[in-house]
């Protein structure tokens, strides 16, 4: 049976500000991998088992989906998932489950590849502006499949499926994860240019790879996938998540800390590293570790968010709560998304002074950021929010953490073991428990 827990949206994270983080902190597997991943074990004809898979709420809905389609889901050990996908017949997921996470749109390319046919509500997930699927249904109607879109389902289902040259019109993760699972049994050569280039793209390459795909270029912009018939079992280990190091790296800098983040593998987190440096941010790497050391004071900088190798856009919104505390003006261009910037008006609750227009946000560092109570738009708006209540003065109070808990497995936990003051509570004691941690 399967147990995660599951995050109230009653929940809230309150936090005691001031304290600076010491000591070290392990990652866990790679959310964006895993929600691939997880999807993919689909096309295999025999049992795999997943390793380093990250307690979050995104794995449990795929994990339920799973279930719910007919696989055999059973949890080894708290990151260990053993999945038995023989058994799968059913190609429709239910609304209920897949309005909750973006990643439910993978469904359609495994259930598409395996059975011909896929039934899936158009995703949920957070609210960062207009993210279309077109780039996906293009790869799967280039591929031989018809679709149609009704009230919110997407439902797709084809004869045969042939493989193809697809060009992306612009560089799409999501499009390009679909793509491959859609085409790996597909006849024939796909080849896919202006391909995403991100590691869990890589990360999903090898695991199909090692249930008998045969997939090369993933990595680089071009990818080709020859078509396979049967696929074996296997047994994976998922990549370290260099989201959430980041975000630990960004929160000992913050804090003026001294943090080591382990189990990471540094190539990945060249862009993150390249900027705390430049803001004054001293890191030693190791060959699975990296040590942050913060500053007493920090240099401004401009930042644009882009596609891999570019600056992540998933850490945008904490290194803007740490550009917050840096002295001068400092420029954040957001390359990817519409509506990435919804947290600035929560920082600006705690002192930031922040302008936004469109695309561009324009930070003038403060001496010192103040607690306050702040509401979490999305996933990655919610760790640029912690780290701000790490560093503010006084108490912050977060609502809506249900996004937090999305993406970063235990967060407080980890936060607390690095000497943090968090806690998590319900909405009836919260009260309660400001008096308890002042």
């Amino acid at each position: 049976m399967i147990i995660y827990t599951e995050v109230s949206e009653l929940d809230k994270f309150i936090i005691n500000g001031g304290k600076r983080l010491r000591g070290s902190v392990n990652i866990s597997g790679a959310k964006n991998a895993a929600v691939a991943i997880i999807p993919a074990v689909i096309l295999a004809d025999d049992v795999c088992v997943i390793e380093n898979v990250p307690q979050i709420n995104d794995v449990t809905i795929d994990l339920q989906i799973l279930r719910h389609i007919g696989a055999d889901v059973r949890l080894l050990d708290k990151s260990t998932i053993r999945i038995d996908p023989k058994h799968i017949k059913d190609t429709v997921v239910p609304y209920e489950l897949a309005r909750h996470m973006r990643a439910s749109y993978y469904f359609l390319g495994t259930l598409l590849s395996k059975f011909n046919h896929a039934k899936v509500s158009m995703p949920g997930g957070c609210d960062l502006g207009d993210r279309p699927i077109d780039q996906h249904l293009k790869c799967f109607k280039a591929l031989g499949a018809e679709y149609t879109i009704e009230h919110g389902i997407v439902e797709i289902s084809a004869d045969k499926l042939i493989g193809t040259q697809i060009y992306f019109d612009k560089v799409t993760v999501g499009a390009t994860i679909n793509a491959m699972l859609a085409s790996v049994k597909a006849d024939g050569l796909t080849i896919l240019e202006n391909a995403a280039k991100e590691p869990h793209i890589v990360d999903l390459a090898n695991f199909l790879n090692s249930i008998g795909a045969n997939i090369i270029g993933a990595g680089t912009d071009v990818i080709k996938i020859r078509g396979v018939k049967r696929f074996k079992g296997t047994h994976y280990t998922i990549i370290p998540d260099q989201i959430e190091a980041g975000t630990y790296m960004i929160a000992a800098a913050a804090t003026k800390g001294d943090v080591t983040v382990n189990g990471i593998i540094p190539k990945h987190l060249e862009p993150i590293t390249s900027k705390l440096r430049k803001v004054g941010a001293i890191i030693e790497e190791r060959d699975e570790s990296v040590r942050v050391i913060g500053s007493d004071s920090y240099e401004r900088t401009n930042l644009k968010t882009m596609p891999h190798p570019g600056f992540p856009t998933d850490m945008q919104p904490q290194f803007a709560a740490l550009l917050t505390l840096a002295k001068g003006t400092s420029i954040l261009t957001e390359g990817i998304f519409d509506n990435r910037f919804r947290y600035v008006d929560e920082l600006r609750r705690m002192g930031a002074d922040i302008s936004v227009d469109g695309k561009v946000a324009v930070i003038e560092g403060i001496e010192r950021l103040t607690g306050a109570p702040v509401k979490v738009a999305d996933l990655r708006a919610g760790a640029a929010l912690i780290i701000a209540g790490l560093c503010a003065d006084g108490i912050t109070e977060i609502e809506e953490i249900q996004h937090i808990e999305r993406g970063y497995e235990n967060m407080d936990k980890k936060l607390r073991e690095l000497g943090a003051d968090i806690v998590k509570r319900k909405f009836p004691d919260a009260v309660d428990s400001i008096a308890k941690i002042v």
